[in-house]
């Protein structure tokens, strides 16, 4: 197997990340190897924070300048990574960085720039209706990536039916069930 010198580990700053998170920092602490974590701040989310900035700004200045966007994420990141201080401080090299732009695309760029050797994310289950039209971002970075792309994602819940009797939306009562 390959040694690994660089992890790559994207973050929306939602809870499913932050599984790929604490498995990307225990991977690079037993690997010794270095980890950069990467937040993208996407195009909507700038819009959603220039349309509730502009309810307040002066209309004669620049609203939401790049500086300020990127000033935010940073500081949004650093809230998202404070319970893991400890575990990070354990990885010989942790660095992170924000920008901004699409999401997929910064992924890959980054993975392609610091010649990642693995990029760790966690998807989401629930897709809506954008994942239909153009996939989900763990999906268009496994496309695109130019390393291997691990998927974290929690185990499923047990569905309390299993094994059970059949659902009662078929019209059938509980005396005709049988179990599965």
């Amino acid at each position: 197997m390959k040694q690994l010198s660089k992890i790559l580990v994207p973050t929306d700053l939602s809870e499913h990340s932050r599984r790929a998170l604490l498995y990307g920092t225990w991977l690079a602490t037993e690997q010794k190897t270095s980890l950069i974590i990467l937040y993208v701040v996407s195009d909507t989310n700038v819009w959603q924070l220039s349309s509730e900035f502009e309810l307040y700004a002066d209309y004669n200045r620049d609203v939401w300048p790049l500086d300020r966007i990127l000033a935010e994420a940073t500081l949004d990141l650093n809230h998202f990574l404070e319970p893991h201080l400890a575990n990070l401080k354990q990885v010989p090299c942790a660095t992170k960085r924000v920008l901004l732009g699409a999401v997929a695309e910064r992924i890959v760029s980054v993975a392609e720039e610091e010649n990642a050797d693995l990029v760790i994310m966690s998807p989401r289950r629930n897709r809506g209706l954008r994942h239909w039209i153009n996939g989900g971002i763990t999906d268009q970075v496994t496309r695109k990536s130019p390393c291997p792309v691990l998927s974290i994602t929690p185990p499923l819940p047990s569905q309390p039916w299993r094994k059970k009797f059949v659902p009662f939306f078929f019209g059938w009562s509980r005396q005709t069930t049988a179990t599965l």
